[in-house]
């Protein structure tokens, strides 16, 4: 059974920073380009970094460009998320997403069951 697990997320004030972790079983990410999502409070899913599958590139919104770093580390099995200069608007659920594709081109999709992080004073 394939499962992604989101881990890290908390209540932090605004400036600092945390890392989210988010660990497979079940399948090896070294396969699997990774994204990160968040959706806010009555907000839409929106994607924040993702990182292609040998690592070598990633992308960001513009609203965390500089602010936060997504990683891979194929020998845990795990993708990171790290989150400096954290803002209230910052504030939202943070989702794992895992694709590839099969040799006949099927969608492999995974999804974390998501952290929370909250941003306050």
């Amino acid at each position: 059974q394939v499962q992604l697990v989101e881990s890290g997320g908390g209540l932090v004030q605004p400036g600092r920073s945390l890392r989210l972790s988010c660990t497979a079983s079940g399948v090896t990410l070294v396969r699997y380009a990774v994204t990160w999502y968040r959706r806010g409070l009555g907000k839409e899913r929106d994607l924040v970094a993702a990182i292609t599958a040998d690592g070598t590139t990633t992308n960001y919104a513009d609203s965390v460009k500089g602010r936060f770093t997504i990683s891979k580390d194929n020998s845990k099995n795990t993708v990171y998320l790290q989150m400096s200069r954290l803002k209230s608007e910052d504030t939202a659920v943070y989702y794992c997403n895992a694709v590839d594709y099969t040799p006949g081109g099927d969608l492999l999709d995974y999804w974390g069951q998501g952290t929370q992080v909250t941003v306050s004073s």
